[in-house]
């Protein structure tokens, strides 16, 4: 396993993160043990979760497996870089109106509460807000993070889906309180979804915030599966109404990673490993053999002319802004 430091923290993580969304809603407990028991025998470290995982009948549900996980002891939770996030409504009717998505220092604390409680942990080494707030001031969202942080509780801060300039705010905030703000930012990126080129990369980079990667399969396009779907599964759901030129892309990318000798999946995941901003990609695998798959794409080297390759088929912007669309 390879191991790098998260953004500019002194916090090392493995550079493939295990995601669990699929843990309790597609994958049942066994499975998921059986998964995260292979994932640290094959040294991958950094877990990451949500307080809203499970699904819409049972949120919480995911934290609750990795919870029960953990109090089977044996260092489990002591091996775990772990993560997970607030923001989303969880149905808890006793917060009334408070319930409803957001980043409240009043949900902030009664979320961490309860998913310590789920995680049978007491102390988180990332939290991070699931979506931007703009309903909330930074000096709110600093004044609950800085005690928690303070106390233990929590490691470090981070953010998800925050667009380039909602990392700049946060970082001008931290800073004028003397706080060191947020260490990563998880954001989707894949060879189907290079806007993050733009901005959001370019500008991590630059304030030292690490990136995590979510949906580095382009939702199952780049999976290996995508021309042939498993009736049911996720992968045929996201390739339901593929256009034509898609299509030709896929099978023109597939061809590609014949020739360099790895499966689609692996090449998806080299590729974005291979990008300077990025810490790790989430690999969300169902089953242990899907994790055991992509285990090989921390082997997989793109030369520059496969990565060129790789550009033509699925282009992206252009470049950083502004360049990539003016001078």
């Amino acid at each position: 396993m390879q191991y790098t430091y998260l953004g500019r923290s002194g916090l090392k993580v493995s550079r493939l993160c295990l995601g669990t969304m699929n843990f309790g809603r597609i994958t049942d407990e066994k499975e998921a043990f059986a998964i995260m028991d292979k994932a640290l025998e094959e040294g991958i470290t950094f877990f990451d979760t949500a307080d809203v995982y499970g699904g819409p009948d049972h949120r919480g549900h995911t934290e609750e497996i990795l919870g029960r996980w953990f109090a089977l002891g044996g260092g489990r939770r002591e091996s775990v870089v772990l993560a997970t996030k607030v923001y989303n409504n969880m149905d808890e009717s006793v917060d009334g109106p408070n319930d409803a998505r957001g980043l409240s220092a009043y949900k902030i604390r009664r979320g961490l509460k309860r998913s310590l409680t789920r995680l049978q942990t007491d102390h988180i080494e990332l939290y991070q807000m699931h979506h931007v707030d703009r309903a909330v001031s930074w000096d709110e969202l600093w004044g609950a993070f800085e005690p928690i942080v303070a106390s233990g509780t929590v490691d470090y801060i981070g953010s998800s889906n925050f667009g380039a300039r909602h990392l700049c705010y946060a970082q001008a905030a931290a800073q004028a309180r003397h706080f060191l703000g947020l260490v990563c930012e998880q954001h989707k990126y894949s060879l189907v979804n290079r806007l993050p080129e733009l901005e959001v990369l370019p500008a991590a980079k630059d304030l030292g915030i690490g990136v995590i990667c979510w949906s580095p399969l382009g939702g199952g396009l780049l999976s290996g599966k995508a021309l042939n779907p498993e009736w049911g599964s996720r992968t045929a759901e996201a390739v339901a109404h593929m256009t034509t030129e898609t299509r030709s892309q896929v099978e023109a990318y597939e061809s590609l990673c014949k020739e360099v000798g790895a499966s689609p999946s692996q090449v998806a995941l080299a590729w974005v490993l291979s990008h300077d901003a990025v810490n790790a990609p989430i690999i969300g695998p169902r089953t242990v053999d899907q994790m055991t798959n992509a285990l090989a794409a921390l082997d997989v080297v793109l030369d520059a002319d496969v990565l060129a390759r790789l550009d033509a088929i699925f282009p992206g912007p252009g470049g950083e802004a502004p360049e990539a669309y003016a001078w």
